[in-house]
């Protein structure tokens, strides 16, 4: 009998490591082709990993909690199926699932041996005391010349204990206050090092040059990074509870999401233009055009596919809000990936991502966005399709809010806020004069980075959706 390895699949380009849930096999179950064997967790989405080969679960080899890198296997199974090394990377899953490989296995490489192979030499990933620590924290360490010694020091917030990254940064600033502590761990009498804060969340120390003989001279004045902040830890309110009050703990992702906010606020400086149209056109052409939709393409005509289309179009007059901020460095986007935050049932949010919006005409948005959506309300997204957007959309006016002051999601530069589309009066120029009716409006926010996009750019760019919304061909083909 055949013994093959169950691999850790790829996840997205960005995605290099992956937390084991919950095993939904025992060792000694028989497995089907296609049947998920375990769930796990990114800091994207969660999955299920299905076995790609008929036969018996052998072996697990990592527990449930273990945080395993892509490509590493998982577990082994028992197979009477002849597979080779080349055929079995190669059988096809499901694409509602997570594509997970089975190579064939010799001796199967034990836990304590695994290693990442792009692991710096600075911080093993294991420690000798048997501490985990992810190949974020590692690259961390190893530009701000944390030693392993100090790394065990950190108390850890992640899943049992383990040091993450948000920790890392959190112990830099005061480390770097102490006497007698430089960035490679050893003493000096003169630390010398400020902290820079950037747009990918990392935390890179930079040495101050020594003063010259005149140091009030601007020229001889030591050079800032723009955007540096300064060194320092925001303090939390200490939480009272009384007697009946009721203690919930965050689940994993209202976790992940309370970072990535809490990262982004301190990341980007936001401003929020508004801006109100009227869309009177566009409801109307709607309404005609939602049941020819169903009837012919069984497809249901939403307001989100409309409003990304306009999204899309402003995106392409002003390019320079298709941004990420890297240090100094402004990235242009070329592809436009407008990601599309979406309320789950449990409470929680996930931003499915379209892939090339400028590429789509209304019917392929209409499909795509009905897809991601209906399967983000089942958790079934693959970690692919929630990365990459390089411009988020917020439909606030799904939960009657008429406005909103979206949080931009890191690394894009802004955020459109849409809001409930209301029946207001309004006055209506023509040729004639003006008049009073009653019209479809609503409001747009636009949250920005102000790093990088000034008033003009994103009050200018909100309005030229606007404009789109308002021109709408009511006499447009269905």
């Amino acid at each position: 009998m055949a013994e093959v390895e169950l691999i850790m699949p790829k996840m997205g380009e960005s995605v290099a490591e992956a937390t084991i849930i919950k095993w939904l096999k025992n060792e000694g179950d028989k497995i089907s082709i296609d049947e998920a064997v375990l769930e796990i967790a990114t800091d994207k989405v969660d999955s299920e990993i299905p076995s790609s080969i008929e036969g018996i679960l052998s072996k697990k080899l990592y527990a449930e909690g273990a945080v395993v890198q892509v490509g590493k296997a998982v577990a082994l199974i028992s197979t009477e199926v002849t597979v080779s090394a080349k055929s079995a990377a190669n059988v096809s899953v499901p694409s509602s699932a997570v594509s997970a490989s089975v190579r064939v296995s010799g001796k199967p490489e034990s836990v304590e041996n695994v290693s990442h192979q792009s692991a710096p030499t600075v911080v093993e990933r294991i420690s000798a005391s048997g501490k985990f620590y992810s190949p974020l924290v590692r690259s961390i360490a190893q530009k701000e010349g944390v030693t392993q010694r100090e790394l065990e020091t950190i108390s850890g917030t992640g899943n049992g204990g383990r040091v993450t990254k948000n920790d890392l940064l959190a112990y830099l600033p005061s480390r770097k206050t102490l006497p007698g502590i430089q960035p490679n761990g050893h003493a000096s009498s003169q630390p010398n090092t400020h902290v820079n804060s950037q747009s990918n969340g990392h935390t890179n120390s930079q040495p101050n040059n020594p003063l010259p003989d005149n140091p009030n001279s601007p020229s001889n004045r030591p050079v800032r990074e723009p955007f540096a902040s300064q060194p320092g830890t925001i303090q939390k309110p200490a939480v009272s509870v009384g007697g009946n009050d009721e203690i919930l703990e965050m689940d994993r992702m209202r976790k992940l999401i309370a970072e990535h906010m809490v990262m982004s606020k301190h990341v980007s400086p936001h401003v929020t233009s508004f801006v109100e149209a009227d869309v009177t056109n566009l409801v109307k052409w709607r309404e005609k055009a939602k049941t020819v939709f169903e009837k012919r393409d069984k497809e249901k005509l939403t307001f989100t596919p409309l409003f990304i289309e306009a999204v899309v179009k402003a995106i392409k007059d002003f390019p320079m809000i298709n941004v990420s901020v890297d240090g100094t460095k402004i990235i242009i986007r070329k592809n436009i990936n407008i990601g599309m935050a979406a309320a789950l049932p449990g409470g929680n949010l996930i931003v499915p991502v379209i892939k090339y919006a400028d590429q789509l005409n209304l019917l392929g948005l209409t499909r795509i966005i009905n897809d991601l959506t209906n399967r983000a309300r089942l958790n079934k997204l693959l970690p692919d399709e929630v990365q990459g957007g390089t411009y988020t959309i917020s439909n606030v006016g799904t939960f009657g809010n008429v406005m909103g002051t979206p949080i931009i999601n890191q690394p894009q530069a802004a955020i459109l806020a849409v809001g409930a589309i209301r029946k207001k009066p309004a006055v209506i120029e023509s040729p004639e004069g003006d008049s009073i009716g009653i019209r479809h409006m609503m409001y747009l926010s636009h949250s920005y980075d102000h790093r990088v996009i000034d008033g003009a750019l994103g009050g200018s760019f909100v309005r030229r959706v606007a404009d789109y919304l308002e021109q709408f061909d009511i006499n447009r083909a269905f």
